[in-house]
């Protein structure tokens, strides 16, 4: 029987330097240790030196400016990036950026912005994306007014059409934000310490950010902006339920995403780093979290051909799992408890995605006879779920031992169905 790659993306990959199953050359040396380094002991004069030498010491300034005025600043080219040293998803519904502009119009206190200045005049926002986004969408009219407490004559109402008064209210009021100046830093990589500093120290407290989101904050780079590139992908959306990606992402959360904790937290963001990190999953130790902190400070360092590798490989691999699986993708099957019956669950789990996933990976070459025998591959993956009295498949257990069998089982499930389509053939 002849197999055929399942798209032309993995005929792509069959021909790249991937070797099967499509491991990168360079993310070999992701698991060699390196030498612990050692505590350095420093005497009270070396640390009164260090003090007096202003070292570790972040030079810093406020500024203030009325809201109207800022958002022309705003208009300048390259004067301030929302969105330089991380990628933050926008969390904040058309009501959330209504509320702050009431607050404005109320005279609330508003929280300093805190940004960095790369160079004169030229600044990075680290901590206040999400206002000045509101602030900027408020002022071209493209936020339309709802969910107003305090003044619910407002809602429905745009800065253009606003009473002339009310605009000149908001016009007066001011924002101000501290400035990390640039003599903080000596060089790009005291920059990003100083950066990754401050960020961490500003997100200790207030709205807490999921794990994916402090990587993508702290991990920021060519491989970080690939993984929310390929979470865009239509069939990624697609077997994880959710609906195609829209540009309006981009400056508010859509309607159809404001109660989807599975988006806002990125975990859209953080199914497709698990693919790959667990693609490695002999090396896997510390829990996930930690497991996944680490690759992903590793794929920083891989280069932009190499990333276009890894997004080849992720496009074909999810690509064929939404072929084969459809809506059933990622639902374990599960007896109900009352009736006893079994039946595909409603609910994906991502534990059960991590196996389908890495084991389909291996099988990108027999992906057209997988699709052909989908039906078998179904019939087998409920009688692996119903002798699963441990709950393997599901993800009871996160330790070394209960990823690696995950894997093991998708791998014996593929395997099986091609074993058997090779011998009725």
């Amino acid at each position: 029987m002849t197999r055929f790659v399942s798209t032309n993306l993995a005929k792509k990959l069959q021909e790249s330097k991937m070797s099967n199953p499509y491991i990168l050359p360079a993310e070999h040396d992701f698991w060699i240790k390196t030498p612990r380094r050692r505590l350095l002991l420093s005497s009270d004069e070396e640390i009164e030196a260090k003090y007096d030498a202003k070292a570790e010491r972040i030079v810093t300034e406020t500024n203030r400016e009325k809201l109207v005025n800022f958002y022309e600043s705003l208009k300048r080219p390259n004067y301030m990036d929302p969105r330089p040293f991380y990628q933050r998803r926008q969390r904040w519904t058309a009501d959330r950026q209504s509320q702050l502009i009431e607050s404005f119009l109320i005279n609330i206190p508003i929280p300093p912005l805190f940004v960095y200045e790369s160079r004169p005049n030229v600044y990075e926002v680290m901590d206040g994306q999400q206002r000045i986004t509101a602030i900027k969408a408020f002022y071209d009219s493209r936020l339309t007014l709802e969910g107003l407490e305090r003044w619910p004559e407002l809602n429905g109402r745009t800065y253009a059409t606003l009473p002339d008064r009310i605009r000149a209210g908001i016009d007066r009021r001011s924002i101000s934000w501290v400035t990390v100046l640039s003599e903080s830093s000596e060089n790009e990589e005291d920059a990003f310490s100083i950066k990754q500093l401050v960020f961490e120290r500003l997100n200790t407290g207030g709205v807490k950010l999921s794990a994916q989101e402090i990587r993508n904050a702290l991990f920021a780079g060519d491989f970080n902006d690939a993984l929310i590139k390929m979470s865009r992908l239509d069939s990624h959306r697609s077997v994880w339920g959710l609906p195609k990606y829209s540009e309006i992402e981009e400056r508010q959360v859509p309607i159809n995403l404001a109660d989807s904790g599975f988006y806002l937290e990125m975990e859209d963001v953080e199914v497709i780093l698990r693919f790959f990190a667990l693609r490695h999953a002999e090396h896997y130790s510390r829990g996930m979290r930690e497991f996944l902190d680490f690759y992903m400070q590793k794929a920083r360092s891989l280069s932009p051909h190499e990333i276009e590798e890894l997004e080849r490989l992720y496009e074909a691999v999810v690509e064929l799992a939404a072929e084969i699986y459809g809506d059933l993708a990622f639902k374990p099957y599960v007896q109900d408890k009352l009736s006893g019956k079994w039946n595909w669950g409603t609910r994906k789990q991502k534990a059960y995605a991590d196996a389908v996933l890495v084991a389909l990976s291996e099988q990108l070459g027999n992906g057209s006879e997988l699709i052909v025998q989908r039906e078998n591959l179904l019939e087998l993956t409920k009688q692996y779920f119903q002798e699963d009295r441990e709950g393997v498949l599901v993800g009871r257990g996160n330790t070394k031992k209960d990823v690696l069998a995950r894997i093991d089982r998708l791998r014996e499930i593929f395997k099986k169905v091609l074993a058997a389509a090779d011998a009725d053939f």
